[in-house]
């Protein structure tokens, strides 16, 4: 992931596809983002299973597994909430590996506690997990461009890992 001319989503599919690995995301926050950049590469579909976008609660509960007890208790922007939903997109999708996100890209929607900007990322490979909490700053395309660029890089660098 050292390529600055390479789009992540592009360095991405070439080490999935040399690793014969397949990938999908579960989305709230970007949308559907990560997704739409992964599918813009030619020959994604060799590697590229799918996304769900689940923007609402309901959604995260029903189609990826995620507790009621995480979203009441931690709220849908948190560890607990991104760790079920890369869990589930691995269910749903039968993947190798999987990206969720979940955050509050503004410009409405921040508190004290979570201001806009915070998004959490969860990396699924394999049985490795790893969710981090990012702070981004700038308007919500920016945050969402931001928190793609992360999550695609994430996973990218847990696979170079082993």
């Amino acid at each position: 992931m050292n390529d600055m001319n390479t789009p992540p989503e592009e360095q991405l599919g070439r080490l999935l596809l040399s690793r014969g690995l397949t990938m999908g995301t579960a989305e709230s926050c970007t949308g559907g983002n990560i997704a739409h950049r992964i599918t813009s590469v030619p020959g994604s579909s060799a590697w590229f299973q799918g996304g769900i976008v689940s923007y609402a609660n309901p959604v995260k509960r029903e189609l990826l597994g995620v507790s009621s007890e995480a979203l009441e208790e931690h709220g849908a922007v948190s560890r607990q909430v991104v760790e079920q939903m890369a869990r589930g997109a691995k269910r749903v999708l039968h993947c190798d590996c999987t990206l969720a996100t979940s955050g509050i890209a503004g410009p409405g929607g921040g508190s004290a506690h979570k201001p806009v900007g915070t998004v959490w990322i969860a990396a699924l490979y394999g049985d490795q997990l790893r969710a981090s909490l990012f702070h981004f700053k700038g308007n919500r395309q920016e945050v969402i461009a931001q928190s793609s660029d992360a999550a695609l890089t994430m996973l990218a660098e847990m696979i170079n890992a082993g």
